[in-house]
């Protein structure tokens, strides 16, 4: 018993550099997919939110939704279908999605937090214009109202954090003329984390992380530099799916963040164990002229 008690106490101290360097940073978390289908893990991600927010650091939460939103289009006999990855939004369809995404999901999201003992404020990006967005141009295909961001509008996020509040955000976008758009949520993770100037970037995901073979889960890649990424997308080592996730994440480098992580958010207590411990579960992607750090 005494031996188990010292190792609970020596993750704890393995975790003191890690609460120290990140008190008071801005971590945005992309939470959606296969990380909200299990009820468990659900919890465990959710209690991991509300520990960060409890040891200094400010976590800002955009959510998907896919999945959801599926069923109910299917509940109400309206088809779903794709281009390149991006849901064909009608009038129609785009009511659906915002009932879903900032009715439905956003609510459950912010009730969560509130039974872990945090403090939540659920938003839409349309509040205070946070998601400033454009009709998304497509060569030969007309997306419906599948919007491109503008501009993000941090201000009440910001009066949200100073608040001490974490920001759960539905990224549905808004024009200057009241349309309403579908935003794909790691596009909306990456333009709000740039624009927060956010420390960390974590995506919860279904895999493990970048792996340098698909088929093996021992080939994770830990620690990986913008310039690795770049040669394993040229090479074609990041292959499929993994591509625009990664390349995402080189985007939101170039928008300011320091550190993106890719984690498997099937995974217990996943955000705690890939921030604060040495080794993580995920791959840590970080910019060589800021170095590896914590």
């Amino acid at each position: 018993m005494t031996n188990q008690i010292i190792e609970k106490a020596k993750v704890l101290s393995e975790a003191l550099p890690y609460i120290q360097a990140f008190k008071d940073k801005i971590v945005v978390i992309k939470y959606g997919g296969s990380a909200m289908l299990n009820p468990e893990i659900n919890n465990t991600i959710v209690q991991d939110m509300v520990i960060l927010k409890s040891v200094g650091l400010k976590p800002v939460i955009v959510h998907g939704g896919g999945p959801e939103i599926n069923q109910t289009l299917a509940d109400m006999n309206i088809e779903s279908s794709f281009v390149e990855g991006l849901r064909v939004t009608t009038k129609e369809t785009v009511d659906v999605v915002e009932m879903v995404l900032a009715g439905k999901v956003n609510k459950r999201i912010v009730s969560m937090i509130h039974l872990q003992g945090g403090s939540a404020v659920g938003l839409s990006g349309k509040d205070g214009m946070i998601i400033e967005s454009t009709k998304m141009i497509k060569k030969d295909i007309d997306l419906g109202y599948v919007g491109e961001i503008v501009n993000i509008n941090t201000k009440l996020i910001n009066t949200l954090i100073e608040g001490d509040f974490i920001p759960v955000i539905s990224p549905i976008g808004t024009d200057h003329e009241g349309n309403t758009y579908n935003i794909n949520a790691d596009y909306a993770a990456v333009a709000i984390a740039g624009a927060l100037k956010a420390e960390k970037l974590v995506f919860l995901t279904d895999v493990e992380g970048v792996l340098k073979d698909k088929e093996d889960p021992s080939t994770l890649i830990s620690y990986l530099s913008k310039s690795e990424a770049n040669k394993y997308l040229e090479d074609g080592t990041i292959a499929g799916g993994m591509i625009p996730k990664v390349t995402c994440c080189l985007e939101a480098m170039e928008k300011g963040v320091k550190m993106v992580h890719i984690l498997d958010g099937r995974v217990e207590h996943s955000l705690i164990l890939e921030i604060y411990t040495h080794e993580g579960i995920g791959t840590m992607l970080y910019d060589e002229g800021e170095g590896v750090g914590c």
